[in-house]
């Protein structure tokens, strides 16, 4: 029965299924974090940010796990419609999974659409306030749309968390940026 529920929710909209709650993986990917913080070199904190992805899109369900995997691929292949399609009825199915709001970002954001990431960043970062991608993400919004002081404090916020995030070569920039805005 599980299954045939399954197959019908891949043919069209979910009548009557609800998705369970998302997996607390609160304390090992807090446990990640710490690790990363004391990682001795950049290989090591890459290693350890592969081990928090496994967790952070960890579905409620085998139904969830299916949309995100195939929004994924389709993402990974530029079929940004085709992606955004899958996480809409990922966050309509899963309203509390975080994963579903920050890979539809995701999709927003290469498409250069950072109005509309934004939303879905600030909520996959309530529903998960340490999901350092979404933190990430959302800096680089703020980014591209322009406020940088924003951005830099969004990215100061996810460094504290894993410093060794690529993003952080963007600090420099945005703190002379910033400072050359204050001074005038």
């Amino acid at each position: 029965m599980k299954h045939l529920a399954f197959f019908l929710f891949l043919a069209g909209p979910v009548t009557g299924q609800t998705c369970p709650e998302a997996p607390d993986h609160s304390a090992p990917v807090g446990a990640l974090l710490l690790q990363i913080q004391e990682a001795p070199d950049e290989t090591s904190a890459k290693i350890i940010s592969n081990e928090l992805w496994e967790y952070y899109a960890d579905a409620p369900d085998d139904v969830a796990q299916e949309i995100l995997d195939r929004g994924m691929r389709k993402r990974a292949a530029w079929d940004f419609l085709g992606a955004e399609e899958d996480f809409n009825a990922l966050v309509a199915y899963c309203p509390e999974y975080a994963e579903g709001y920050n890979q539809r970002a995701f999709v927003s954001f290469l498409q250069q659409d950072f109005q509309a990431a934004l939303p879905d960043l600030e909520r996959a970062i309530a529903l998960s306030p340490d999901h350092v991608a979404a933190m990430s993400g959302r800096a680089l919004t703020l980014i591209g749309l322009g406020q940088a002081e924003e951005g830099k404090s969004a990215l100061e916020q996810a460094l504290a968390l894993n410093p060794w995030l690529p993003e952080r070569s963007l600090l420099p920039g945005l703190k002379a940026e910033t400072n050359s805005e204050e001074e005038l």
